[in-house]
């Protein structure tokens, strides 16, 4: 199982004020990870964890990943920031967590949200763990509001989500 155990953190965040005030938490330790765990009621990716033990939320530098067609786009998503393993406004369990989403735009209950996009809510990130079960490697998926939460999976783990990361200019922008 790959958790981003030889990725190459450089570079890899953004850095603004914005996003380090909104998303930015410190890293989770052992005991954090096993509150936001039993919150979900899953268990969270070894890489998902690996990443906000490098920093804890925020927006990657390289915002866009291939995919097949969407709203957003033809041949790719965006994703704005993602999540902090916390209970924090923008954490995982915070108040705009995972759970905000089904309780108050409609969002399918039964996956975990850990990013959003540009669209302001008009399409999310999520953990799948509907085929892995909760003890299981969730895969990625887009959901798309604007197309009557549709779910279309982006990677096959938050490990392959990550490396699959692309900079703008790497998908033509029509």
């Amino acid at each position: 199982m790959d958790a981003l155990s030889d990725f190459d953190f450089t570079n890899f965040w953004e850095d603004s004020d914005y996003v380090r005030k909104t998303y930015v938490t410190g890293p989770p330790d052992a005991d954090m990870v096993a509150r936001v765990e039993a919150r979900l009621g899953v268990k969270l990716p070894a890489a998902y964890v690996k990443l906000a033990r490098n920093q804890n939320g925020g927006a990657p530098a390289n915002p866009m990943h291939a995919a097949p067609p969407t709203s957003w786009a033809e041949d790719h998503v965006a994703i704005s920031a993602i999540f902090s393993i916390s209970f924090e406004q923008y954490g995982l369990c915070g108040d705009m967590g995972s759970a905000f989403w089904p309780a108050e735009w409609g969002y399918p209950d039964d996956l975990i949200y850990f990013a959003d996009c540009p669209s302001a809510g008009h399409d999310m990130f999520a953990l799948n763990y509907r085929e892995c079960g909760p003890q299981g490697e969730p895969s990625v998926v887009h959901v798309d509001q604007e197309v009557d939460y549709a779910v279309t999976e982006i990677a096959p783990s938050f490990a392959a989500f990550i490396r699959g990361l692309q900079p703008e200019d790497a998908f033509d922008p029509e």
